[in-house]
């Protein structure tokens, strides 16, 4: 899969990750979800400043961040069209299409 195509698939599982808003997922998966999808499109990298003073919120978004931020963006790409899906299945979440 080329580049385009994965950036079609991930846009497609980002739509499927959102229209999931009002189903009850557990907080680590949302910030699965959160991490991949922050290094797939503005790398961590440009995200992290150890200096910021952080909430106990932002604490956990920067945990997740870090979990990921040797993924390249296309990895992080491929892993949340993975989560999404795995989403999908394990909550049995039928109204939407796997990607």
């Amino acid at each position: 899969m080329n580049d385009e195509e994965l950036h079609i698939r991930f846009l497609k599982a980002f739509d499927a990750a959102n229209a999931m808003e009002n189903i009850e997922i557990p907080i680590d998966l949302r910030l699965q979800f959160y991490a991949y999808y922050k290094q797939a499109t503005i790398s961590s990298s440009n995200f992290y400043n150890p200096n910021d003073p952080v909430d106990i919120r932002n604490a956990f978004k920067m945990n997740a961040i870090l979990q990921v931020k040797d993924l390249t963006p296309n990895e992080a790409k491929l892993a949340y069209i993975k989560l999404v899906n795995q989403t999908l299945i394990k909550y049995k979440i039928n109204h939407i299409k796997p990607i």
